[in-house]
């Protein structure tokens, strides 16, 4: 919670009403559920920073919003991203989920982008032996090619193994470390409108069926809130969390 943006005195109070709740058998889920409860009454900014990997598994069943997602985060960090790409192979041709491309250098990143609904799903071995074998088939094309495999849960222990056997690049919700995809979230200040408190679950899938991804995009289409159904009073209160939250580098 204090990484989230909590105070100490507010985090301390609400561990404490949390340790008082404490029963034989409770699940992390329930703990997760009634501490972000509590962290919203406290400091909506900081309950949304704080369910932001469930935010992220609320992009839906289509995985497009997910791969969006990705494309945003690498032209925040300077990257020109295309998504859905059909690029050509020496055997066939392949659909690409993400083509990434740094201005003034030579070599093209081709992501896949794997995207799951729970947080217990592993992106596994199989996933990063096709992978690499696309990759190899459209470096016939393009020398400078490289792969990189991105997911929103975690990876297998063999699917790392291999990918840095082969120089394929992963990027996972905890991996690597000190480059994760949670903490590049958090330094581009780059979080989705799913993460947003004051939007319910229909306002979210209407928003994400527009494909509207970024919460800091809201101010500049009030529109997008509109034709959601959200307005007056509510798009002022959504407005407001989105200024509080999407601040890149806030300092926990």
């Amino acid at each position: 919670m204090r990484r989230a943006g909590a105070t100490e005195e507010g985090a301390q109070s609400i561990n404490k009403d949390i340790e008082r709740a404490l029963y034989s058998g409770i699940t992390t889920s329930e703990i997760y559920r009634r501490a972000f409860a509590l962290l919203r009454t406290h400091r909506r900014a900081a309950a949304a920073r704080y369910s932001l990997k469930r935010a992220v598994l609320d992009f839906g069943p289509s995985g497009f919003p997910f791969e969006a997602y990705i494309a945003e985060l690498y032209r925040a960090e300077g990257w020109e991203a295309q998504i859905d790409q059909i690029v050509a192979g020496a055997c066939v041709e392949h659909e690409v989920d993400v083509l990434l491309h740094r201005p003034g250098e030579t070599t093209r990143t081709y992501v896949e982008a794997k995207f799951h609904n729970a947080a217990g799903f592993k992106t596994d071995l199989k996933t990063v032996l096709y992978v690499q074998a696309r990759i190899e088939d459209i470096a016939t094309h393009d020398k400078g090619a490289r792969g990189l495999v991105v997911t929103n849960t975690k990876f297998s222990s063999q699917a790392v193994q291999y990918a840095r056997c082969k120089g394929l690049d992963l990027l996972s919700w905890d991996y690597p470390e000190g480059r994760s995809l949670h903490e590049r979230i958090d330094k581009a200040g780059l979080y989705p409108i799913t993460a947003l408190t004051t939007l319910n679950h229909r306002e979210k899938m209407q928003l994400l069926s527009q494909r509207r991804v970024l919460c800091k995009a809201l101010p500049q289409d009030t529109r997008a809130l509109a034709s959601a159904g959200v307005m007056g009073a509510r798009a002022d209160a959504v407005l407001e969390e989105v200024g509080n939250l999407c601040v890149p580098g806030m300092d926990r």
